[in-house]
């Protein structure tokens, strides 16, 4: 089956991350309809899709593959287990929503089996990528060490997705069993005015012994703004502990403490043990906004191709659930042993962010002495000439946001996004570049467009042309937005879009492409496959346009200020550095630093942001794509940002 299914999303809360989800890959799927009761906030979610409002099981039409039930099932107070009969009875696949207890689950896998059709029970978080990141690391972790113990914590209303990648982690649930819950101390409650908000247990998972807390309460009518934390998951190994500090990321791993002794049993401080980082991160965490936008729906999609995968292959649903009915029971023995959860109406919390916590002194490439080195004496710099100026790390348009897709193990941009416009430049050479292209041909893509400054300049440079302009920083997308949306002639031709360089849907012909300050946060698979995608939808001669940064290998470049500006009574200052990372292979780990100091040179305050970035130049992308490189600007050697046009060979 090579076209897209067709899929329907039944519900309109969490099904709104279904139906975006089912939008962002339209090569393989299609939204076909939403499903709901009928309200007219459903009937309006339904227009703004301009898809068909379904208003019961039987009105979903028979050329539908899927339905994506996201509505509670009967455990929850909701429909969903009775909804899912319905239309497996019909023949339709289902991708329903956790949680489940076992005997609506066993319903709707025998329904599945009697009726040939598909079901999967997705718990949704072990197909968010910070968490397939963590499982990937455990699965390698535990073909070299076996686990010896697990710390973890998660909120309650989040536990069956816990449980399943807890077991997911392990490689199996069996044999498994909880112990009752600490009592609590009476004595300790008195001295904190209320009862402790976690619950700790002991447990066996896999045969691993558990350690867990669970924050078992509840708002009745808001269950998910008062959760005190995610899921947070340790697996202790003899070689060290493997970490997923929270759903949305990082994963982090720390290598066990162990050095030599000398002849006179004194620990050997500088032994060969003791050369592993402290601690090396993977899937950096981004923004929340940029998790609910598209961390959740691209987890949609990986279940649904789970789905649509077993489908295809004529898996038998039944045998395929029997892992989900296992962790079902478990939780429903869980919950039961923690008792209901407490019911609580606090007011809104007060959140506070990085700066407000650690400190400018305690934010990587953070330093209170402006040209303290953050880079290990080791690691060998470069030669003077390799360091790149503020416009060699700017390039076009300023300090580049990295996608946030944690496969490509990118950050996010947020802390310093405020400051994006002080180190932003124009760049007369991306319209050279577009000089010759049919502005009416097909569109202008810009993947990464930034705060849209070179949006701008490629609708200046192409008058009337169509601009399909992505950027997957929430922040920054709404400057972008604001600055379209100020212009009438911008707002007549740019369509914005959040999605990063794997997740955007290409139009069919493209006319430009332009990629400045991008590529670089993309690894080698995610460069090939964009740059297949391309190739296939760029009309001939369409140019093409890739800005990099000038840096052409991973060198270690110590912390240094690139940029000054004074706006108002402030000055600002920007500090940037960079380290390889930790493997051969690995992208460099940069640091960007911006302070903000009142009239008398005292810092107000300091923003940080920790990225990732591969390391090469425009040979390499001309050696990726097989087409002919034109050099605009900068090269090996050179102190600015090389900036390329390419076009396949005639």
């Amino acid at each position: 089956m090579n076209r897209p299914w067709r899929v329907v999303v039944a519900g309109t809360n969490f099904g709104r991350v279904h139906a975006r989800g089912v939008r962002s890959a339209p090569a393989e799927f299609t939204l076909a309809g939403v499903l709901s009761r009928g309200s007219d906030r459903s009937a309006r979610e339904a227009a703004a899709l301009r898809v068909p409002h379904l208003t019961c099981a039987d009105e979903v039409p028979g050329d539908v593959d899927a339905v994506c039930v996201a509505v509670g099932s009967a455990v929850s107070g909701g429909r969903g287990t009775e909804l899912a009969c319905a239309l497996l009875e019909r023949g339709i696949a289902v991708l329903a929503e956790h949680p489940m207890h076992p005997d609506e689950l066993t319903q709707c896998l025998r329904t599945a089996r009697r009726h040939r059709t598909g079901f999967r029970l997705t718990t949704h978080y072990p197909h968010v990528r910070p968490v397939r990141t963590f499982l990937d690391a455990a699965s390698r972790l535990r073909a070299r060490q076996a686990p010896l113990f697990v710390d973890a914590a998660t909120p309650v209303h989040v536990l069956q997705p816990f449980l399943d990648v807890l077991g997911r982690a392990l490689g199996g649930v069996r044999p498994w069993a909880f112990g009752d819950p600490a009592p609590e101390d009476p004595e300790l409650t008195a001295l904190t005015g209320r009862d402790a908000p976690l619950r700790t247990l002991q447990a066996v998972v896999a045969g691993v012994p558990v350690t867990l807390r669970v924050h078992n309460e509840l708002h009745p009518g808001d269950r998910d703004n008062h959760a005190l934390l995610w899921h947070r998951i340790a697996i202790g190994t003899e070689g060290g502990v493997l970490t997923l500090a929270d759903t949305h990321g990082p994963v982090l791993w720390s290598p066990r403490f162990h050095s030599t002794r000398d002849a006179d049993h004194r620990l050997v401080l500088d032994g060969p043990g003791l050369a592993h980082p402290s601690t090396s991160v993977a899937a950096p965490a981004g923004t929340l906004a940029e998790a609910v936008a598209t961390l959740w729906p691209d987890a949609v999609v990986h279940a649904l191709r789970g789905l649509r995968t077993a489908v295809e292959q004529g898996v038998d649903p039944l045998r395929d659930g029997q892992r989900d009915l296992t962790v079902a029971r478990m939780w429903t023995d869980l919950v039961t042993r923690l008792g209901p959860p407490r019911s609580i109406r606090p007011a809104p919390p007060e959140v506070l962010g990085a700066s407000e916590v650690l400190g400018a002194s305690d934010v990587p490439g953070a330093s209170d002495v402006p040209d303290a080195p953050d880079i290990p004496e080791a690691l060998d710099a470069p030669d003077a000439a390799e360091l790149p100026n503020a416009a060699a790390v700017q390039g076009t348009s300023g300090a580049r946001s990295p996608s946030p897709a944690p496969a490509g193990g990118h950050g996010a941009y947020g802390a310093t996004a405020e400051f994006y416009e002080l180190a932003a430049a124009g760049s007369p050479e991306v319209a050279q570049a577009l000089a010759g292209v049919d502005p009416h041909a097909g569109t202008v893509v810009e993947i990464g467009a930034g705060s849209g400054l070179v949006t701008a300049a490629i609708a200046a440079a192409l008058p009337g042309a169509r601009i399909l302009a992505a950027e997957p920083s929430t922040v920054l997308r709404s400057v972008l937005t604001s600055r379209v949306v100020r212009d009438p002639d911008l707002r007549e031709r740019v369509t914005v879009r959040p999605d990063t360089a794997q997740e955007l849907a290409l139009p069919e012909r493209i006319s430009a492409a332009v990629l400045c300050g991008v590529a670089g946060h993309l690894d080698h698979a995610e460069r090939a496959d964009l740059w297949r995608r391309l190739t296939e939808r760029m009309l001939p001669g369409a140019p093409l346009v890739v800005e990099l940064m000038a840096v052409h290998r991973p060198v270690a470049m110590p912390r240094t200020r690139l940029a000054t500006r004074r706006v108002g009574g402030q000055d600002y200052e920007w500090w940037f550095a960079a380290r390889p990372g930790a493997g051969e292979g690995d992208p460099l780990v940069l640091h960007s630093t911006w302070r903000v100091l009142d009239a008398t040179g005292s810092t107000v305050r300091e923003e940080t942001e920790t990225h990732r970035w591969h390391a090469f130049g425009l040979e390499r992308v001309a050696a990726e794509t097989g087409w002919e490189l034109r050099a605009l600007r900068g090269g090996p050697g050179a102190n600015s940002a090389p900036l390329g046009v390419f076009t396949r060979a005639s």
